[in-house]
C-alpha cells in the first residue's frame, strides 16, 4: 500500500501540474509550493523551535486559529509555522495581518521533499485540523519525535479509514497521531471502532472562534445608511442558487433589503445583470446619501467582509448547501442571532444538523422552498425571534473546545 500511495501522490503533482496550465488557482498552489522552503529557511533557524498548524484551507484555518492562538500564549518564545494546501486558504491568510512567523504551501508528500522541508527547524508541535492526513509528513513528524495532534477530527463512514483497503491508512494514524480531538461523538466512536484509542471528544473549535467574533467591532462602513432601519437578509458566500433565491424575495417583498456577498467575486458581473439596479460595496462611499427606498439590494465586491456583515443581518442564507460545492461556514451568522437558512447538502458539516435540531436553521431541497419559507418568516415577528434566539444559544452553550484541546496538550 505505501508503493499504490507513493504512486498516489506523483499522480497528484502530475495532475495539479497539468492542470494549472488552464486554471489559475491550482496554479497558485503549483508554483507556490516552488517557495515553501525558501520561506521556511528564512524564517527559521535548525535550533528554532516551532509550532505548526496545518489546515487545508481557510475554513481549517478558522477552525484551527483559536488553538494556536492558546498555544502561542502557552510558548511565548515559540515560533509560528502555519502551511496550506489550498490557495483558497494561503491566499486569504498571507494577505492579512497575522502572528505567524511564516506561511507557506504545505511541500508535495513525497518522502525525499518532505524530509528536506522538516529538517530546516526544531518542530516541537505539530496540529493538522479536521482531517487533512499526508502519511510521509506524518511518518516524518513521528521520526523526529514531534508531538502530533488532530483538532477537531471528523470521521464519517464513506472515508478510505472504512472500506477494505483502509488498514494500511488506519495503520499509519494509529503509529503517527499522539491524540485526537474529535469534533463529535459520532467520529469518536468511528474512529474508536477502527482501532483509534487515543482520542476524546472535545467539540468544534469554530465555535470558540465564532464567539470571538461577537467581541470585535463589526461596524462596517456605510451599512447602516444602505440599511436604514429596515429588515435585512444577507447572502453568504453565495452560488447561483442563493442568487436565484435573492431574486424571487426581492421579487416578491420590496420593502426588505439584501446583501449578496458572493463566493467568488467573478460573480459580480453576473449579479448586476440578474440585480440592474443593485449597488456594488465599492461605490457606496460615492453615492449620494441612501434613502429608506433605494435601492434595495448591495452587492459585495470585496472580501474580508462577510463575518462582520452577519451582524446586521436578520436572516441569512448560507451559500454551497443546494449542491456539491459543499455547505459554507454558518456559524458566523448564527452567532450574531442569526437565523441561518441553507440548501440539503451538507455531508461533511454536523453543525448543520444540529442547529437544525435546535431550530435556529433550517434547510431545503430547492430553491423556491427556501425563498418562500423566507418570505413566511418575515411575516412572522414570533417565530423569527424565537429562531434568532435559538441560533445564539446553540453556539452561546457549545464548550470551550480550545481550553479542553490545551489543558490535554499540556498533559501528554
Amino acid at each position: 500500500m505505501a508503493i499504490l500511495y507513493t504512486i498516489f501522490v506523483n499522480l497528484l503533482i502530475f495532475g495539479m501540474k497539468v492542470l494549472s496550465l488552464f486554471n489559475d488557482k491550482t496554479k497558485k498552489g503549483v508554483e507556490g509550493r516552488k517557495q515553501s522552503l525558501d520561506i521556511v529557511k528564512s524564517a527559521f533557524s535548525a535550533s528554532d523551535k516551532i509550532l505548526w498548524m496545518h489546515a487545508a484551507s481557510l475554513g481549517e484555518y478558522e477552525q484551527g486559529l483559536p488553538v494556536l492562538e492558546k498555544l502561542k500564549k502557552n510558548f511565548p518564545n515559540h515560533k509560528i509555522l502555519i502551511t496550506f494546501f489550498s490557495p483558497s486558504g494561503y491566499e486569504n491568510v498571507v494577505k492579512k495581518k497575522h502572528f505567524a512567523d511564516a506561511v507557506c504551501y504545505l511541500p508535495f508528500d513525497k518522502e525525499s521533499t518532505v524530509k528536506e522541508f522538516v529538517s530546516q527547524f526544531d518542530c516541537e508541535l505539530f496540529f493538522t485540523v479536521k482531517y487533512d492526513y499526508w502519511y510521509n509528513l506524518l511518518a516524518e513528524l513521528k521520526r523526529k519525535n514531534v508531538k502530533t495532534f488532530v483538532i477537531s477530527a471528523l470521521f464519517y463512514e464513506r472515508q478510505s479509514f472504512f472500506t477494505t483497503y483502509g488498514k494500511w491508512f488506519v495503520k499509519q494514524l494509529k503509529q503517527n497521531i499522539t491524540w485526537f480531538f474529535h469534533q463529535t461523538q459520532h467520529s469518536y466512536v468511528l474512529a474508536k471502532n477502527i482501532g483509534l484509542l487515543k482520542s476524546s471528544v472535545t467539540g468544534d473549535t469554530r465555535f470558540d472562534r465564532v464567539k470571538q467574533l461577537r467581541l470585535r467591532d463589526n461596524h462596517v462602513d456605510f451599512v447602516e445608511q444602505f440599511i436604514s432601519n429596515k429588515k435585512t437578509i444577507v447572502f453568504g458566500s453565495s452560488w447561483q442558487a442563493e442568487e436565484k433565491i435573492a431574486k424571487m424575495i426581492s421579487e416578491k417583498n420590496k420593502d426588505l433589503k439584501i446583501i449578496i456577498a458572493p463566493h467568488d467575486l467573478k460573480r459580480v458581473e453576473n449579479l448586476k445583470q440578474i440585480f440592474p439596479s443593485a449597488i456594488l460595496y465599492s461605490e457606496l462611499e460615492y453615492y449620494p446619501t441612501l434613502q429608506p427606498s433605494n435601492p434595495q439590494t448591495l452587492i459585495i465586491d470585496s472580501i474580508g467582509l462577510l463575518s462582520k456583515l452577519y451582524s446586521y443581518a436578520d436572516v441569512a442564507i448560507v451559500g454551497g448547501g443546494f449542491h456539491e460545492a459543499g455547505l459554507h461556514n454558518i456559524l458566523e451568522a448564527a452567532t450574531f442571532s442569526v437565523p441561518v437558512i441553507f440548501g440539503n447538502h451538507y455531508k461533511k458539516n454536523p453543525e448543520a444538523d444540529n442547529l437544525i435540531l435546535a431550530k435556529g436553521g433550517k434547510s431545503f431541497e430547492d430553491e423556491k422552498s427556501a425563498a418562500y419559507f423566507v418570505l413566511d418568516l418575515f411575516k412572522n415577528e414570533k417565530m423569527l425571534l424565537e429562531m434568532s434566539e435559538n441560533a445564539e444559544q446553540f453556539v452561546t452553550k457549545q464548550p470551550n473546545s480550545s481550553e479542553l484541546i490545551l489543558q490535554k496538550i499540556l498533559s501528554l
